[in-house]
């Protein structure tokens, strides 16, 4: 949900490397996860959401120490909450069903790869505790300080790239969750309104990847319908 960048006088580029460099453990764990995902069969599901009164209340929030991120993870927490079938994983002949609802939200590394730090109990953690939290991890993710309990333990992750203007993209299925929401920018778009006449609104693209043999494309399109209904129609539910 984040707006996109404004543009800024670019940075002397760094010089390119030379010859073959060794990963680095986190980008090899990376290339790991990455292989699993390609053994598993997963699909898309794309929605605009109107996001004008979320960013409304974000600026309302900023100040008081709310973050973009933590209030994505609030609302996807929410629509988790009606959708526990989201929140699963598939399992050899079953679907293993979670019952915390804990948001990762991936953070791309300095020196390469990326963490899923985890807020915790996203649907019932009030906001401001929800930022605080996002706040303390971000800075020791960077550190690579984090505890394995503090990015292992999310039941569905969010990949976040509205900060760089992107309009839309597809996110690969971290291992043993069902779900993953890539959040594109949020940019004024021509809409039809209630009363029938074209007006503008700021909507962003989000499109979810699912695992296949334990979330339907029925499901994945009822999840989104929420989540759009949240942010669209009841962002002040993100305060309680």
């Amino acid at each position: 949900a984040a707006p996109a960048a404004k543009a800024s006088s670019a940075a002397p580029a760094a010089p390119a490397p030379a010859g073959v460099v060794p990963m680095t453990g986190m980008q090899k764990a990376v290339v790991k996860n990455m292989a699993w995902a390609d053994s598993v069969p997963t699909y898309t599901v794309s929605r605009q959401i109107v996001t004008d009164d979320f960013d409304a209340l974000y600026a309302q929030l900023k100040p008081k120490g709310v973050t973009v991120s933590a209030m994505l993870a609030k609302a996807v927490g929410l629509a988790l909450a009606k959708h526990p079938i989201m929140n699963s994983n598939y399992v050899e002949d079953g679907i293993s069903y979670n019952s915390d609802i804990n948001v990762a939200m991936a953070v791309a590394m300095p020196d390469g790869g990326l963490i899923t730090p985890v807020l915790k109990n996203a649907d019932t953690t009030d906001i401001y505790s929800l930022g605080r939290a996002w706040k303390d991890l971000v800075p020791r993710a960077m550190e690579g300080k984090l505890s394995a309990d503090e990015f292992s333990t999310g039941t569905f992750t969010i990949s976040n790239l509205g900060m760089f203007g992107v309009s839309q993209f597809v996110s690969i299925l971290p291992p043993n969750t069902g779900a993953i929401l890539a959040v594109a920018a949020s940019a004024p778009t021509a809409v039809l309104q209630k009363n029938g006449m074209m007006g503008m609104a700021k909507v962003m693209t989000v499109t979810i990847t699912c695992d296949h043999r334990n979330i339907y494309g029925a499901d994945a399109a009822k999840f989104l319908k929420d989540l759009a209904r949240i942010i669209e129609e009841e962002p002040q539910s993100l305060l309680f």
